[in-house]
């Protein structure tokens, strides 16, 4: 199976979204918590282009990644939900 992974804060309710979704369906992945300040998301944004939360990388994704929580989640149950 194709590592995931999603890049987010635990104080943001997006990226909780988007945990809760993986967590229903099993789904393994990596978690890394990015910086509170935006400025400091360099990593988020060479990924993106973009500096917001949250980001989930999965290189079986067209674009190989996803930055919005409803798109995440959507994308999780239709790719994963077996």
């Amino acid at each position: 199976m194709t590592e995931l992974t999603l890049y987010d804060r635990p104080d943001c309710p997006y990226s909780k979204r988007v945990r809760r979704v993986l967590e229903v369906l099993d789904i393994d992945y990596e978690e890394i918590i990015v910086p509170a300040d935006r400025e400091e998301r360099d990593d988020v944004e060479s990924i993106t282009g973009q500096r917001g939360i949250p980001v989930l990388v999965d290189d079986s994704h067209p674009d190989g990644w996803l930055a919005d929580s409803g798109e995440i989640s959507s994308y999780l149950k239709e790719t994963y939900n077996t």
